[in-house]
């Protein structure tokens, strides 16, 4: 059980999206989500949970051009602490008694800092000393904003173009072009703007962007419940240096042929729908000169590691060669053990990554009995709780028809009639389940 505090149920799903047209950081995305009414008790239990008795978060109502703003403060509690590498904030956070999913965002965040950083300097990920990142308010502000964006029951993130800005600043490493070195390698792949002079988006604020935003655009169709303007700490005559969040349900159009002027219903993945988002890493990587008896054995090491999915899809290299492309599915907190596994068990020399959303339906399993021999059925129901599939399970069919002596189709199709004749059959709610809300 975490130590966490959660705040009350926050009902159906919300997405966010995060205006970043002004430029982001930490700071100011926290100030937008508390604002937006992330609980400040909950957000800072959070960072208690990894920085003890450290820092203290503090807000305060100012203006920013002539526009009202919520300032978020990281007060040092003690005295003043030293820098820390990537391999020690890791450790950090995967120690602390933190929700799964808050630890795992960190991770993504972090990770995503740490490895801009060293593309940067030209050192080894896990040797990065931060400096900005790695002192005692960065590591409040990434917590804090995973911590918020959980507590307000976000399932989703987008975000918009973020504004770089542009001439010089001064950081731990000297006098260095806007925008920072590290803020423009984590602005790869991403709409991005010059937005005006000075610093407008630093490392932390651009890596968050990246490690919670599913997709970049302008603001979304969405039933507004929720708006959150957070403020940076320079006041700049006539460009307001905030960032605003806007959170709600999805509103989905109306099918064809719906009553004119009827309310738009409100469908999102997460709480009460049926589905679960998550967001994932995919590592790939192109590879033309391995034994292909070797491969199932890489597969099957791959999902052990704790990958969701691995997989291969034949491709054709330079000068017509045929190879494959290995594709690893998996969570931020797995990334690095599995991308040394693909190092050791293939031949390739590099190791592409990218962010994914993936939503799934929501899956349980029931046993069945085939001669006497257990069988699970995987299904996945909607939100009524009713069956859209029913499978067997291959290894469990397997395993029974070896001990039969039966052909394994034969074991499949007979655990099938089984599985219909204890009520497990698409749209039809299984027995024993228990009543939708």
């Amino acid at each position: 059980m975490s130590s966490m505090t959660t705040s009350p149920d926050p009902g159906p799903a919300h997405h966010l999206w995060v205006d970043a047209s002004a430029g982001v950081a930490g700071d100011m995305l926290l100030g937008a989500l508390v604002d937006a009414g992330a609980d400040l008790a909950g957000v800072q239990a959070a960072v208690d949970t990894v920085l003890p008795g450290t820092v203290l978060l503090e807000t305060a109502t100012v203006t920013r051009a002539g526009l009202r703003a919520l300032k978020v403060d990281v007060r040092l509690l003690v005295e003043d602490q030293p820098h820390r590498t990537w391999r020690e904030i890791r450790s950090l956070l995967t120690e602390a008694a933190l929700p799964e999913q808050v630890r795992q965002a960190s991770l993504t965040v972090f990770g995503l800092l740490a490895e801009a950083e060293a593309r940067v300097h030209g050192v080894q990920v896990d040797e990065v000393h931060f400096h900005e990142v790695g002192a005692w308010d960065s590591i409040a502000d990434v917590l804090g904003v995973v911590a918020a964006v959980d507590l307000l029951g976000v399932t989703d993130v987008t975000a918009s173009a973020v504004a770089l800005g542009s001439g010089r600043t001064r950081t731990a490493h000297g006098d260095v072009p806007v925008p920072a070195p590290a803020t423009l390698q984590l602005s790869t792949g991403w709409p991005v703007l010059s937005g005006g002079e000075g610093e407008l988006a630093t490392p932390t604020g651009m890596a968050l962007v990246r490690g919670l935003a599913s997709a970049s655009g302008d603001l979304p169709p969405l039933q507004v419940d929720a708006v959150g303007v957070g403020a940076g700490s320079k006041d700049t005559p006539g460009r307001p240096n905030v960032v605003r969040v806007v959170r709600g349900p999805l509103a989905v159009a109306e099918p064809a042929g719906a009553r004119t002027g009827a309310p738009a219903g409100v469908a999102a993945a997460g709480h009460g729908s049926g589905l679960d988002q998550e967001r994932l890493l995919v590592l790939e990587a192109n590879v033309d000169d391995l034994d292909p008896r070797v491969w199932p054995e890489v597969l099957a090491l791959l999902l052990d590691a704790g990958a969701a999915d691995a997989w291969l899809t034949p491709i054709l290299m330079k000068k017509g060669r045929p190879a494959h492309t290995l594709s690893v599915l998996c969570h931020a907190g797995s990334r690095e053990g599995l991308r040394e596994l693909v190092f050791r068990q293939t031949t390739t020399f590099g190791i592409r990554e990218h962010p994914v959303a993936r939503t799934t339906l929501r899956r349980d399993w029931r046993p069945v009995s085939v001669r006497g021999h257990t069988v699970r059925v995987k299904i996945s129901t909607d939100v009524q709780g009713e069956v859209l599939h029913a499978t067997p399970e291959f290894e469990d069919a397997l395993s029974a028809a070896r001990a039969c002596a039966l052909p394994v189709r034969q074991v499949l199709d007979e655990a099938a009639v089984a599985a219909a004749a204890a009520g497990i059959v698409p749209g039809v709610v299984p027995p024993g389940s228990p009543t939708p809300a």
